[in-house]
């Protein structure tokens, strides 16, 4: 193993754990911002209305890391009636932060000098040479190879705090899209600059949100697979059998649960500095390929809402760069009605009795856009749910879909008309270009989201004895 560079004498080392450091924003149920170590999110966890990250990609880094802890902490149902009486009964997650406060401080530390938090210290020899800026982590911050398209840099200097830093490389593990490394591979193998796409990179991930952050991770916990306590706190800890990068990775089977959702996706090594006020901030990092999962749909994609593509391939919904996300609602609703097993057969077996209007759950999907490499955008909407509507609101959302498409071909004849009439001597080769400046579907699409979601809420409020609330 390679010894992590010098950081000063060691009563100087610098160190940072988030178990103890808030490092984690959230939004308390008053509507108050507030910040959060690991510990305190988990043992209040019923006192957040959510959380409040960067990005929609973040939080949900975020959630899979609490959900890694609380199935290594065994603070989760052990099979699906339980299940029910924890998001029935609100079973507290104060366990799983009980358990994290018991765990060695060497485990939690992010900067630790031969096991650093959620990284893979075989990268320090080449941190020194081939080490960038802060911009690589951050994968809103990742374009073409040299320049950013938000203008940030490589080499830019501009450190991250540690806890800014850690929720990022949290993000790199699970969305981190696939290309290459910018660093050699002739220390540890040339296989370390392969980077792969994420464990949810291309794919939606359905999150099932509560009213509080408790009643979130209760909803997407699920009975085990496989032992606990497998947490992946470091790539060089721990008996599992890292994948070496002098040849081509074979993907691995997760242990268990607690180890699917804390996977290294990356091998990833941050470098730690003080900043002009004395705070621990990350001044460099280098990034190279990390584990490569092999994934059962069944046992390891619970939550994901499978569709054909146009050749027939059937795959996990992705997202599209031409398709809104929430012309596929009805898919997540298809899923609720018809599973038999998962997070959504789970969702369909909840009691429910409205005391008021609104729906009790939401279904937030979210998504990683990208142009290959170049990561663009994230794409995510949130759509109600109350047992016992799946039917209605597939229903809804189908027909809701199906109105906005017709609209929209209708906005495109419009557009053809328009340019014959304008236009009667136009050639063959302008024509295409002319009706694009008479089409108005790109104002169209963004304008009918608002009233898609009315309409989903409408159906909630009426409730299940409402036959046909779309007419």
């Amino acid at each position: 193993m390679s010894e992590a560079p010098p950081s000063g004498p060691a009563e100087q080392r610098l160190s940072w754990d988030p178990r103890r450091k808030p490092c984690i924003p959230a939004i308390t149920v008053d509507g108050a911002p507030a910040h959060h170590s690991l510990r305190a999110l988990l043992a209040g966890a019923d006192e957040l209305a959510a959380l409040d990250c960067t990005s929609p990609g973040e939080n949900v880094a975020v959630i899979e890391h609490l959900l890694a802890i609380c199935f290594a902490s065994g603070t989760c149902p052990s099979s699906d009636e339980e299940w029910r009486a924890w998001v029935v009964g609100k079973r507290s997650l104060a366990p799983a932060a009980a358990w994290l406060a018991r765990q060695p401080d060497d485990s939690w530390d992010l900067f630790h000098p031969t096991a650093p938090l959620l990284q893979n210290s075989q990268l320090a020899a080449d941190l020194a040479e081939s080490g960038t800026g802060t911009a690589q982590l951050v994968i809103e911050h990742a374009g073409d190879y040299n320049q950013h398209f938000d203008h940030h840099h490589l080499e830019l200097d501009n450190p991250l705090s540690a806890a800014d830093a850690f929720r990022a490389t949290l993000t790199q593990h699970v969305y981190g899209p696939y290309g290459r490394a910018r660093m050699p591979g002739k220390r540890l193998g040339a296989k370390v600059t392969n980077l792969a796409a994420g464990r949810l990179t291309g794919r939606i991930r359905v999150v099932a949100l509560g009213q509080t952050l408790g009643e979130t991770l209760r909803l997407n916990l699920y009975p085990p697979d496989g032992p606990g306590d497998w947490l992946n706190t470091s790539w060089t800890t721990g008996d599992i059998e890292r994948r070496t990068f002098t040849e081509k990775a074979k993907p691995r089977l997760p242990r268990s649960s607690a180890d699917l959702h804390s996977a290294l996706g990356r091998s990833v090594l941050l470098r730690a500095d003080r900043g002009p006020q004395g705070q621990v901030v990350v001044d460099r990092v280098l990034i190279g390929a990390g584990e490569i999962l092999e994934l059962d749909p069944d046992r390891h994609l619970q939550d994901a809402v499978f569709s054909k593509t146009t050749n027939g391939l059937k795959k996990p919904l992705w997202p599209s760069p031409s398709r809104a996300l929430w012309q596929e609602a009805h898919a997540l609703y298809s899923a609720v009605r018809d599973d038999r097993t998962g997070l959504y057969a789970r969702l369909r077996s909840l009691p429910y009795e409205r005391t008021g209007t609104g729906a009790p759950y939401q279904l937030w999907a979210v998504g990683l856009l990208a142009n290959k490499t170049l990561p663009l955008t994230w794409t995510h909407g949130a759509y109600p749910y109350a047992p016992g509507m799946a039917a209605h609101l597939y229903r809804a959302s189908r027909r809701g879909s199906d109105i906005a498409e017709y609209i929209a071909r209708s906005l495109k004849n419009a557009a053809i008309l328009a340019a014959e009439t304008a236009f009667p001597a136009m050639r063959g080769a302008d024509e295409a270009g002319q009706v694009a400046r008479l089409d108005a579907r790109w104002a169209f699409w963004p304008a009918a989201e608002d009233p898609f979601h009315e309409l989903l809420d409408e159906v909630v409020d009426r409730g299940p004895e409402d036959d046909d609330p779309v007419s």
